[in-house]
């Protein structure tokens, strides 16, 4: 019989698919103590190699990986190959990554990125997970927007989001990370949820867990006063700032620290309180803050612009006690999806340049310097006219 085992030549190697293998494995003799080299035919195990995908360019930084747009050889189909961070591991595969594997194993939902496969180098730090590309991220098209997306196009992409959060949560998931930058969007308008490297499984009665997980902005109150049992309720908020963050065009609650997001949270609906919220006193973090005693709801006022179904959604999305926080086949039945404006179709939400992809747009043809833009248009127009 024989172990698994690996040398620490370079800790810390470069993330690059095609970068010179530093930690190379070995089978290490359980009878003899001595190491003996993997045969060639067995290294990659029954994984592909991935020496079999072109790394196109670097498309972003997820929480637990490196994500590059790459070509795959054999189909010659655009793949994003994200590279799991082994950092800090020196005997196998990080926890975090082993989730991630697990629960997108089995999802299979079209608003949910589908892992494809995972292919590995020779280095036993080379993992990576080969998942659909899809050419925007919403964080990157909201900050290359002249404009806010319209009202129907905000329903179109949180009713895609709501459908993957109810299929998640049906299946005992915390996604415990969800923001703009984690919802990617394909050039046909479908929405899907991305970068499970802090999800977990859930339980009921739920089980601790760590509670800073959340990115800050998107973290809900009883992350933030110190709360280890996560529910779905976690989840729902962070989509109750998304989808303020639609609406407005920028972040809802962009604090730089914890006291500073509470402040900011309490600015929008008010102070928590022991009647509104049972057992908030007993928080652990309750007594390291002074929290302010802002007794107004301020959506109305935040959001003017939408009608009176929308803003209801918000407030359930928005109650401080988890326990009774909407869920998302309660948001799925809300009347703002039936009111005016409907919806649109997937199919026509507007297309932007992939800002993903580093590959800067060719620049816009300039007529001749000697030509009057006048003269140009007319010549346009009397052949339209004439087709």
């Amino acid at each position: 019989m024989s172990s698994l085992k690996s040398n620490d030549v370079d800790t810390n190697p470069a993330p690059d698919p095609q970068a010179p293998i530093t930690r190379k494995g070995f089978l290490m003799s359980l009878n003899t103590g001595t190491p003996m080299p993997i045969p060639e035919q067995n290294l990659f195990g029954r994984c592909r190699p991935v020496s079999e995908f072109e790394k196109l360019n670097r498309v972003g930084e997820g929480s637990y990986g490196i994500v590059y747009r790459a070509r795959d050889t054999r189909s010659n189909e655009i793949v994003a190959l994200k590279k799991v961070r082994m950092d800090q591991e020196k005997d196998g595969l990080p926890v975090s990554g082993l989730r991630e594997i697990m629960i997108l194993k089995q999802c299979h939902h079209e608003n949910i990125v589908r892992l494809r496969e995972v292919v590995v180098g020779k280095s036993l730090d080379s993992i990576f997970l080969v998942m659909d590309f899809c050419e925007q991220d919403l964080a990157s098209v909201l900050d290359n927007m002249s404009q806010p997306f319209t009202e129907s196009e905000v329903k179109c992409i949180t009713l895609q989001v709501l459908k993957a959060l109810k299929y998640l949560h049906s299946r005992f998931m915390i996604h415990r990370d969800l923001k703009v930058s984690n919802l990617l969007m394909t050039d046909k308008g479908c929405i899907k949820v991305a970068d499970f490297g802090l999800a977990r499984m859930f339980s009921n009665p739920p089980k601790p867990m760590t509670p800073q997980m959340v990115t800050l902005w998107y973290r809900a109150p009883e992350l933030l006063l110190g709360c280890r049992t996560h529910t779905t309720a976690v989840d729902m908020w962070a989509f109750g700032c998304i989808l303020g963050e639609l609406l407005l065009g920028k972040p809802l609650l962009p604090g730089n620290s914890e006291i500073a997001q509470l402040d900011m949270i309490i600015d929008l609906l008010g102070a928590p309180s022991e009647s509104i919220w049972p057992g908030f006193a007993d928080l652990p973090a309750v007594q390291n803050f002074t929290l302010s005693q802002q007794p107004y709801n301020n959506l109305k006022t935040k959001f003017r612009m939408i009608g009176q179904s929308g803003r209801n959604l918000l407030n359930i999305l928005f109650i401080y006690n988890p326990n009774t926080r909407a869920t998302a086949e309660e948001c799925l039945n809300s009347k703002y999806f039936v009111d005016p404006p409907q919806a649109c179709d997937p199919r026509m939400m507007p297309t932007f340049p992939q800002h993903r992809n580093n590959a800067a747009p060719p620049p816009p043809a300039q007529p001749p310097a000697d030509i009057p833009i006048s003269d140009l248009l007319n010549v346009f127009i009397k052949r339209q006219r004439m087709e």
